[in-house]
This record gives C-alpha cells, structure tokens and sequence, in this order.
C-alpha cells in the first residue's frame, strides 16, 4: 500500500496527464493513461507483491511490437505506473488508442479503459458507491438529491459549519412546514430546519432549548447524508480532499431528541412526529436499544406512521455484533441498516525487534514518531491490566515502552489516555476473538495501532518468545483500494430479529467503518458505527426519491436491496470479521449498489394496509390499533406469517424429518422497459429442493404487476442456517433476492 504522500502524488500525477492529453484538440492520437485488465497468470504463485510487477512488465515487453516506442528511454517497463493485484489482475500504463486496439488482440489482454478523473471526496464513500460527476450516473440522473428534504434525528447540528453552507441552493420545497430554532443567520437553503426535542426536566447539566449539537454525533450523521462539498477537509491531516454527503444538494432538517449517550423514546416520537409533520421525506435514525415489541418501540410506531405518509425511514441495525439476535429497529417497514468497510485505510504497522511486520489501523499519524525500536511489554497480570483499564497499570513501568492493550471492556481511546498516563511512548490494540480481522482508525491520543486477533497472538508469542522484546510503530498514511472490501464490521448487529425471525434483518449494509465527515469541536472527525452506515442509505434513499418520485418507501426500499452485491473488490464474497464469507444476518442484502438502485427493473411493494394481516398474527386487536392508529378487528381478519410478506428478502423454516412443501407467493411491479421479460434463475442448498411457478414473467407496460409461487422442500439432513438466492434476469437486469433457510 502506498503511503499518503505518495498516494497524492499519484493522483496529481493522473490529473495532470489527463489534462495534458485534453489539450491535444486536433485528433492526434497522444498517449494517455489506460487501466489494462489481465487474464490470471496460469502455473504462476506470486507469494509477494514485488513478483507481480515484473510479470506486468514482461506481459508489455512482449507487445513491443505493437508499441510506438520513441526512444530508448521510452520502453515497454516505463510505460507502467502502477501494478495492481489485489482489486484486479493488472497493471495502468501510458498508451495510445491505438497501441490498446493493437494490443487488444494479444493472448494475454482481457480488457482495457481510459482512466477516468475523479474528485477525491475525503468521505470517500461517494466515490465508493459510484455518486461521480460526468456522463449517465446518480448524481446527474437526480441532481444529487435537489429538493429532497432528509429529516435527521439526532443529537443536533453545529452552527455555522461549512458543510451546512447553501451556496447556489434552491430554497426549501414550499410543502416545508418546519422551523429554525437556531439564530436566524445560521439556517439557510441547506440546513432548512433545526428543533430540539429534549425533555428538559431530565437535563439537568446544561440548557439545551436550542438544537445545538455539544457532541458531534449529530453533525456527523447529517452531513454524511446531505453535507455540502467541502474542500480542503480532513481528519488529523489524513484524508485530504473534499468532502460531500450522498445527496449534496438535499436539504437538512435537524431534530435534536438526543442529550449525551442518552434519546428518551417520548424525544424520540416527538421528533419523529414534528419531521412528518413539516414535510420530510427521508427519516435518518442513527439510534437504536433493546428490540421491544412493535407496540412498545417508539421508532418502530412512528416509522408505521411515516411509511404511511409516504416517508422513507432508515435506521442504523445497532452496534452489538458480532452475536446474532442482537438487532435494533428490525420492523419490516423500516430499512435496517449494517455497517461495513470500504476500500480505504489509515495504516500503521507493528514493526517487532526480530523483524516481524503486522499491518493494523489509527487515525492518529505522528509524523515524529521516528523508527526507533522502543521496549515492548504486555501487562497480563489479570484481566483488568491486559484490557488496559483505568488503574490497572499503576503496578507496571510502562514509561517510554510500547503497550499491549487487548480489545474489549473499555473504550480503545481510553486505553490509550491510561497507557499515555503511565508514560507510555505507544500502544498496540490487539483484537478480541469476536473482532477477528476487522480494525478501526481510531484518533488515538498516542501513537498506537489496532491489529487483528491473529496478529495480536503473534505479537504475544514475540514477547514470550525473548527477555527484551522491542516494537516500533512505521506510520503509512491513508492507503487506497484495501483488499477484501467492503467487509463487515464486527460491531455490526446480526439478525435474525428476535421479534420476527422469519423477516431477514438487517436489510442492507453500507459504509460504517472509519467514515470522515463533519463534527463539532473540530472540522471533521473519522468514527465507526451503523449510526455512519444508517445516513449513507438515508442520502442514498433521497437520490432514488428525486429520480423516483411517485415510488413508495416500500418501492425504495426493494430498489436497494434486490440490486446490492455480494462479491468484494477482490472478486470473492465479501467477508465477515473472521475472513469468512459473510452470513445473510450480517450483511443483509448485500452491499449497497447506487447505480444500480436507480434502475432495478422490478420492486416487491407494499402498502401500509399490506402489514395489518401481518400484525394481526403477532399481536392482538389492540396493540395492532396502537402501531398502526386505527380500528382493526383482527378477528375478522385473515392473519398472515410474516413470511407470507411481500419481502424482497424470502426467508422460511423447515421442520425436521417433515417432507411437507412450504410455499409463499410474491407480486413484482414492473418499473423497467414497458416491454420486457424476466426469466427466474433459483440457487438453493443441496440440503433443499425448491421451484417457482412460473419461471418466466413477462410486461407491456410500465407499473403492471405479475405474481409468482416459490416453494420449499427439505432433501433430508442438514441443520442450522441455510442461504441461496432467487433472481429475475431480463438482460442486464438482475432482481435478486437472497433466501435465508432455517433447517430445523
């Protein structure tokens, strides 16, 4: 991985080329940067990286023949810039238009493109998600979300930040009905609403009658999903670029129901009431507890209510991970949202006296740290002095040395400030079994660096393994295209959901790792959580909203899913903390797909009348009534399994030793070409037989609905959980839907 400086060398470096070759308006055929595919070298083991770039070179210098070389300075091997091998097989090189159509035709040629120039978002997760500039693409199909209204319900917003400003914004839709409880030069055409929902009788620390964000939770949520572009933002100087949320030209509305670490449900449903009130039309909860019962979840009855009002709600899947059944805001009406990496790192390697190197992750980069090998202790005496709590490291010289902390207990800065309070010169943060793989750039207070569980057990057998260990800490900066990403975090809250197993939950995962946007006390911060992940959907939900305006919550919402993706950047599935491919209850869906969600050809809809029968089989008459505000008799209604829900997701429990079918029927609605034809494509477990009737569907017109039957057998054998999927393929198009099966 490169180091940062060298990372924005690279990108000036393409820049300029391109911009040269721009220059060149007279249909010359001037040499230009290319990104060139490679089929997988056959016999080849490249146990190193330095092996690929050699193997690149001598793919080129076979094709000198087709090469205009102009000098003897100008060879096959310096037409290369970078060697790639890890997000793909293949090397950028400068080269002509036609030196690509000659070369095209080598054995070894799969694919080559223009390298495209694209804005360095610190964010980075617009570029991640495909949001760019230029030709056919979300931002310019929806023009980045203008008009939508994305209502945030958090901790408040920071007056006067950059991110907040409204240049050539267009004022707020005139459906707008909120208010600004700030001064009145604070809001404007971006930040249209900022209220604050506290109950005050319960605040007894500091007045908090203004929407004022004293923590920066809340700023950070807002701008990742609609924040402005901002340039020149960073986070202790990593990270450099501009900043944007998902839909820049949204609109903000702030509500404020959270004091501290503490949202009272009644601030909650108080917000969420003023929001659909004043004409939102994206609700962002970045807030989550226990799951309660429907009827006693104050997010989950006053998400009922937005979905029936036509407002989309996403809601962070909780940050209880990695144990299953530990969701928060799992109702089926709400999108619940997991949290995964993406494909950039802030590196900071764990150098040992013998030699040893392990990559881990901090936000904090000291440029002064130097390279000096420092002692190295690990002070596990009990439990407490290993996990680095507050006191526990009284006992122990640990001034001028490198500390050991496990993962777990206390926050990993606290670990930090106790280590740095003993005079500690650094800290490893060695991973937790349950945290496996998955790091996290912390702004740590010392140098220090979070490392996987397998590398913390190396570091520990070095320290065994001699009398004096040493370790230095070699900071490397922000690095790009970070193999096996995106990932799950393995914070990220499982399904299935306690209340209604059936109903595959979480949703969707999106960024949640390591995420830079605005903050409070200082420009931009970098912090992990589904609370990043829930706004990254609740912009993206607003760009499908501007592009889709007549579609309903439940329409969005199968958009996003049926068009996720399942495979990382290094072309396998994506994985969990463990390195293991990732379970539906982690990941959901998938991955989200922007691009893709614009555009998925069919959704599975449902009206907020669709959920009655559903509810009516989970509750009685009155904590039906109390969800969904009206009478409802369930006994004169036909109760329905919540697997009899017009799901994009299918999930379903066969018995032991039964051989009896199970069967669920779906209705999809046509929203692709008027004329058009999807034939099923079913992948199931060899434990499970299963078939759908019909196995084509066939549309004339846009809107029009066709229904299937999919039913499930046991083949015998086999327990636990099972996975598949089932897609409608209309040439390009996949609609797919993931099938979690329960052998029971």
């Amino acid at each position: 991985m490169a180091p940062r400086k060298h990372f924005l060398s690279i990108v000036l470096f393409l820049c300029a080329s391109v911009l040269l070759s721009g220059q060149h308006a007279d249909g010359t055929d001037e040499p230009k940067v290319y990104i060139v595919h490679v089929k997988q070298p056959e016999g080849e083991n490249f146990s190193a990286a330095e092996q690929w770039a050699p193997w690149y070179s001598s793919l080129l210098n076979r094709a000198t023949g087709v090469l205009g070389l102009a000098s003897e300075q100008d060879t096959a091997a310096s037409r290369i810039i970078y060697s790639y091998r890890n997000v793909m097989t293949g090397f950028s090189a400068r080269l002509t238009d036609k030196e690509v159509e000659a070369m095209s035709k080598l054995d070894w040629f799969l694919h080559a493109y223009p390298s495209r120039v694209y804005r360095p978002l610190t964010t980075h997760t617009p570029m991640f998600l495909g949001l760019r500039y230029g030709g056919h693409n979300v931002w310019n199909a929806t023009n980045m979300g203008e008009g939508i209204i994305i209502g945030v319900l958090d901790t408040g917003v920071t007056p006067g930040h950059p991110s907040y400003d409204d240049h050539d914004m267009p004022p707020a839709p005139a459906k707008w009905k909120g208010r600004c409880d700030l001064n009145a030069t604070v809001c404007n055409n971006k930040l249209i609403g900022a209220m604050s929902f506290i109950d005050y009788n319960n605040v007894t620390r500091r007045s908090t009658h203004e929407p004022i964000d004293y923590d920066g939770h809340g700023t950070h949520t807002s701008t990742t999903a609609a924040g402005a572009f901002v340039k020149g933002a960073n986070a202790n100087g990593n990270a450099k670029g501009v900043a944007s949320g998902m839909a820049p030209r949204a609109h903000i509305a702030a509500y404020k129901v959270c004091y501290g670490d503490e949202c009272q449900g009644h601030d909650i449903l108080a917000g969420m009431d003023a929001a659909v009130d004043d004409g939102v039309d994206v609700l962002s909860l970045s807030l989550g507890g226990d799951s309660e019962p429907y009827h006693s979840d104050p997010i989950a009855q006053g998400g009922f209510n937005a979905i029936n009002r036509g407002v989309f709600v996403s809601c962070s899947a909780g940050n209880s991970g990695p144990d299953h059944s530990t969701l928060s805001n799992d109702a089926p009406w709400l999108l619940t949202v997991g949290a995964s990496t993406m494909d950039r790192s802030l590196l900071a390697t764990v150098k040992l006296g013998d030699g040893q190197e392990f990559d881990g992750e901090t936000l904090y980069q000291p440029h002064d740290f130097g390279s000096k090998m420092l002692p190295l202790m690990y002070p596990n005496a009990n439990e407490q002095s290993s996990l680095c709590v507050s006191g526990s490291l009284d006992r122990f010289d640990v001034r001028g040395k490198i500390v050991l902390c496990d993962r777990g207990q206390n926050s990993r800065i606290e670990k930090g400030q106790v280590v740095q309070f003993g005079g500690g010169a650094g800290m490893i943060v060695a991973n937790a079994p349950a945290d496996g793989y998955a790091t996290v750039a912390d702004p740590h207070v010392l140098p220090a660096s979070n490392v996987p569980y397998a590398y913390g057990l190396k570091i520990k057998s070095y320290i065994n393994s001699t009398a004096s260990p040493t370790a230095t800490i070699i900071f490397k900066g922000t690095a790009m295209n970070t193999p096996h990403s995106p990932a799950m975090a393995s914070f990220s809250s499982r399904g299935p959901s306690q209340i209604t197993p059936v109903i595959l939950k979480p949703d969707i995962t999106g960024p949640g790792v390591s995420v830079l946007a605005a903050w409070n006390d200082q420009t931009f911060n970098m912090i992990s959580g589904t609370s990043m992940s829930c706004p990254h959907l609740s912009g993206i939900a607003a760009l499908i909203k501007k592009a889709h305006p007549d579609w309903s919550p439940a329409a969005i919402k199968s958009a996003i899913m049926t068009t996720a993706y399942v495979t990382d950047n290094s072309r396998g599935p994506i994985l969990d903390e463990r390195h293991l491919p990732a379970d539906f209850f982690a990941m959901g869906a998938g991955h989200v797909n922007p691009p893709n969600a614009i555009d998925p050809g069919l959704v599975y809809d449902l009206t907020p009348q669709d959920y009655i029968p559903y509810l009516c089989g989970l509750y009685d008459s009155t904590y039906v009534q109390v969800i969904v505000r009206k009478h409802v008799d369930c006994s004169s209604v036909k109760s329905i399994s919540e697997g009899e829900l017009n799901y994009p997701s299918i999930s379903v429990t066969l018995p032991a030793n039964s051989s009896t079918s199970v069967s669920y029927t779906r209705t999809v609605t046509n929203v692709g070409e008027p004329k058009s034809t999807y034939t099923v494509k079913l992948d199931v477990p060899k434990e499970v037989s299963a078939g759908v009737t019909p196995t084509t569907l066939s549309f004339n017109e846009v809107n029009q609905k066709q229904s299937f039957s999919i039913s499930f057998r046991r083949n015998g054998g086999g327990s636990g959980a099972v996975q598949g999927q089932l897609l409608w393929v209309s040439g390009k198009l996949e609609v797919r839907s993931p099938i979690s099966i329960k052998l029971e």
